[in-house]
């Protein structure tokens, strides 16, 4: 998710009263939500390290800055056609199995990836990173639920989805570095020899819990008509489409606004306002997730009419970074959340959909914005994605008893 990220019959089954912490207990399990934050970051920054790498890496492969960018949309589409059929076949695996064996796929992928000359290998071994991603996120927020009592869900997906903003505003940036320093392989290699630590860093401290029962699948179609899913999955949806539009060519409007030499400036104001954001909605995520969707929705829409009304002022272009993150950093948790609430059940199919949709609107975004770039231009996308926000709230505000209700169904 990048991003990302990030939930048939599907990855995690529902939290039981033989493996789930009692709600007395109240204790967070943190070396084990760690692990699952760095796998989280893992797979958020293998998604989008190329973007930092493009000019190194097309020359590496003797191919075009485009073609060789196609190695973001080869990862999506990976993560895209695989995460449903895969979850459902995996669904009767223990969870911590099935966690390794994704890990362990993006230590061959981003291995093959380092060596690779040939281009054609080279999207095959994103592609399978991006297959590695989808049982990765149909399985992470599920999990961290799982650890828990439910009084603490939240906060624990909160914390495993922080490796987001964290992959966004230092690892893409760390990254770049060492391509510039050392080689863009030299990255690539940096990211399997992690994944390698993480590997056993999971095997020592994150517990294993059953998959599914046997017929305990749910059809994705049955999913999709609980109440209160279908509204989540729209929000997410267009939340993501709006924002992917704007943050996949931040660079662009930065340049064109006369602060082309501080996108990382404003990456890192954008990063932290989102990590703040992330601790406030595992703070309160609990008794106040309708409140904070619609806070983070306002903020971000307050972002993009300051960008779109005040950009000739760089110092309004910083304030509305830090706007953009603390409504964008707690939005994986939110959503997540809202899907697992809502779908009851049908909760772990809820996320897997909510996974490959994630990932629809993140390609959809970049497309999107490639488009419009000529005839609109980049400086219309603040207003694009204000327009795009308008549906969002709409929906979130009116979907008060199923989706975003005011207070959480007693259990």
């Amino acid at each position: 998710m990048t991003s990302t990220q990030p939930p048939a019959g599907t990855a995690t089954a529902p939290p039981t009263a033989s493996d789930a912490p009692s709600a007395a207990s109240q204790k967070l399990p943190m070396a084990a939500l760690l692990a699952l934050a760095v796998a989280v970051f893992i797979t958020s920054l293998t998604e989008t390290l190329p973007a930092g790498l493009l000019p190194a890496m097309s020359s590496g492969l003797h191919v075009s800055q485009s073609a060789t960018g196609q190695t973001v949309t080869v990862y999506a589409l990976g993560t895209v056609l695989t995460t449903i059929p895969l979850a459902t076949a995996t669904a009767g695996w223990h969870r911590k199995r099935l966690l390794l064996t994704a890990m362990a796929g993006f230590a061959v992928a981003n291995t093959v990836t380092a060596f690779s000359g040939d281009y054609a290998l080279t999207l095959v071994a994103r592609f399978v990173a991006g297959v590695a991603a989808g049982l990765a996120w149909a399985l992470l927020a599920g999990y961290a639920r799982r650890m828990v009592a439910p009084a603490l869900e939240g906060r624990a997906i909160a914390i495993a989805m922080a490796g987001i903003p964290v992959a966004l505003s230092i690892g893409v940036p760390a990254g770049t570095f060492i391509g510039q320093a050392a080689s863009w392989r030299t990255a690539f290699y940096a990211m399997t020899g992690l994944t390698v630590l993480l590997l056993a860093w999971i095997a020592t401290v994150v517990p294993d819990y059953p998959g599914q029962a046997a017929g305990g699948k749910i059809p994705v179609r049955r999913t999709l008509k609980v109440p209160g899913v279908t509204p989540v999955l729209f929000v997410m949806l267009v939340f993501v489409l709006a924002h992917t539009i704007l943050y996949a060519y931040v660079a662009t409007f930065l340049h064109h606004v006369g602060m082309g030499g501080q996108t990382d400036a404003a990456l890192l104001v954008f990063g932290v306002a989102c990590l703040i954001s992330i601790w406030l909605v595992g703070t309160y995520i609990s008794s106040h997730l309708r409140a904070l969707t619609v806070a983070s929705t306002l903020l971000v829409g307050a972002s993009v009419a300051l960008l779109g009304a005040f950009s000739h002022t760089h110092v309004l272009v910083y304030v509305a970074a830090a706007l953009w993150g603390l409504g964008w950093g707690g939005v994986p948790t939110l959503l997540q959340t809202a899907a697992g609430q809502a779908g009851g059940e049908a909760a772990d199919a809820a996320q897997a959909i909510l996974v490959v949709l994630w990932n629809v609107a993140m390609a959809a975004g970049g497309i999107a914005g490639g488009l419009l770039l000529g005839p609109a231009g980049v400086g219309s996308f603040p207003w694009i994605v204000l327009a795009l926000l308008v549906p969002v709230l709409a929906v979130v505000v009116v979907s008060r008893t199923h989706g975003f209700p005011a207070r959480r169904a007693a259990a």
